[in-house]
Formats: structure tokens, C-alpha cells, sequence
């Protein structure tokens, strides 16, 4: 038996014994890993700087007059649009960058550590909203140099952008899932857009329910990313706090309650 196998065997026998507050330790320490990881590389962070802003000047500009009449009439509705379909698409990343990470043997070591289980996966994803809050910023920025004043208040805003920022880290567990057992991370942005790309356009980000089939209005009524998107609007532009708001956050918890085991269980099962 080799020796790593050893320390990772050991590692998991230690791991039993960890307490809740270790864990939340381990975690932290380990998205503070994932900072300075972004630190050094700050391209990373070219997707959520530069994003935000071409989707929000794209497709304000391309329909604003065809849905609203004009411009400023859409601000409303286009940029809690852009916020959540960007935020969450980023969201993908974290699965990507977590499965090259694995095939560089990374995560090898910290399988051999007495940490807890879930610390690796957790500090990696806590570390990615920093990214996160990047893209939302940059969306209400945006969004208030074109010319939108939301009507909510600046509080209602950052509530907004703290919901938004919650729903992606808990989406974000199901990339994660992806990025532990694919073979590649070019699987695993396959699958996430294959996935993400229904749920985002299919929705009301962009355009009413009302002016879609009837057929599919079903679907984008019952689609969560339409929820969230309600839930932004009503915070931002009226200050209201709504049942989507609720349906959102509470759909977040069970999304982590699943995907969060899941993802751990398969993690170390690549030992």
C-alpha cells in the first residue's frame, strides 16, 4: 500500500471527528485559498467584469424598442434580466475550474488532510462569489449609467443582489456535481450550458409571458429562473418583498441539501 494512500485513508478517519465548527473553519480557510488563487490570476475574472457589460448595452439596445418602445422603458425589466442570467451563467465556472483543478491532482493533498470532507468543495464555491458580487455590481452599474433609477431604494437593490448571489452559490453545487464526475472540464461546460441555456432564455428575463405560446407559458411560469427574476424586479424597482423571493431562496436550500452530499460523497469517492 502506498504512502498516499495511507494519508488519505487517514485523512478520512480524522475527517469523522470533525466538528461543525471545524468544518466552517476548513471552509473558510480554503476560499481564502481560492482569493488568493484569484489574486495571482486575474483573468479569471474577465468573464464577470466584461460580461455584465456587453450583455446589459446588447440586449437593452437590440430590444428595448421592440418590447418596450424605448430605452428606458425596458431598464426595469431588462436589468434584473441580465443580473440573473449573467450571475447564474458565471455560475458554471465553478464546475469547470474545480474539474481542472482535480486533473492537476490538487485536490489529491487535501483529500489526505484531517479537514473536513466538504471543506475543499465549500471554500472553492464560497470563494466564487466574490465573482459573483463582481457581475451583480457591474449589472446595477450599468443599469444606472444607461439611465434606470430603481424604485426600491438602495437597500432593496442590495437585498436584490445578495438573493441573486445566494441562488447562484447554491446552483453552483450542481456544476460542482458535474465537475467531480466528468472526465473533462470541457464536459462539464457542455452539460452546464445544455442545462443553463433553456432555464435563462425560457424565462421572463427577457421578454413578458404574455406575448409567448400558450404551451410555453407553462413552462417559463414554473421555471425558477423566471422566480428570481420576478423576486429582483419586485425588490429593486418597488422594494417588495415577494412569494418569489421566498420560493427562490427556499428552492436554494434544498438545491444545497441535495447536490451539496452528493457532490462531497462522489468527491471522495475519486480517492
Amino acid at each position: 500500500m502506498s504512502a498516499t494512500t495511507l494519508d488519505t485513508r487517514l485523512g478520512r478517519e480524522l475527517t469523522n471527528h470533525v466538528s461543525l465548527a471545524d468544518s466552517v473553519s476548513h471552509s473558510l480557510t480554503m476560499a481564502y485559498r481560492g482569493l488568493l488563487k484569484i489574486k495571482r490570476t486575474p483573468e479569471q475574472l474577465v468573464d464577470v467584469t466584461f460580461q455584465p457589460i456587453i450583455f446589459t448595452l446588447m440586449f437593452t439596445y437590440i430590444f428595448g424598442g421592440a418590447i418596450s418602445g424605448d430605452v428606458q422603458s425596458y431598464l426595469p425589466v431588462i436589468i434584473p434580466g441580465i443580473l440573473v442570467q449573467t450571475v447564474i451563467t458565471t455560475s458554471v465556472v465553478t464546475g469547470v475550474q474545480l474539474r481542472e483543478d482535480m486533473d492537476k491532482g490538487v485536490f489529491d493533498r487535501f483529500r489526505s488532510l484531517p479537514i473536513a470532507r466538504i471543506a475543499p468543495l465549500a471554500g472553492a464555491l464560497l470563494a466564487d462569489t466574490v465573482r459573483y458580487g463582481i457581475a451583480t455590481t457591474l449589472t446595477f452599474v450599468m443599469g444606472f449609467i444607461m439611465g434606470w433609477r430603481p424604485g426600491g431604494g438602495l437597500g432593496a437593490v442590495i437585498v436584490a443582489g445578495l438573493a441573486v448571489i445566494a441562488c447562484a452559490w447554491a446552483i453552483s453545487w450542481i456544476f460542482a456535481f458535474f465537475g467531480v464526475i466528468a472526465r473533462t472540464a470541457s464536459s462539464v461546460q457542455g452539460i452546464s450550458m445544455i442545462i443553463l441555456f433553456p432555464l435563462t432564455f425560457l424565462s421572463n428575463a427577457f421578454v413578458p409571458v404574455d406575448t409567448m405560446p400558450g404551451w410555453l407559458q407553462w413552462f417559463v411560469n414554473v421555471n425558477p429562473i423566471s422566480h428570481l427574476v420576478t423576486a429582483v424586479r419586485d425588490l429593486a424597482n418597488g422594494g417588495v418583498v415577494g412569494g418569489d423571493l421566498v420560493i427562490s431562496l427556499v428552492g436554494a436550500g434544498v438545491l444545497v441539501a441535495i447536490f451539496a452530499p452528493l457532490t462531497v460523497r462522489a468527491y471522495m469517492r475519486k480517492a
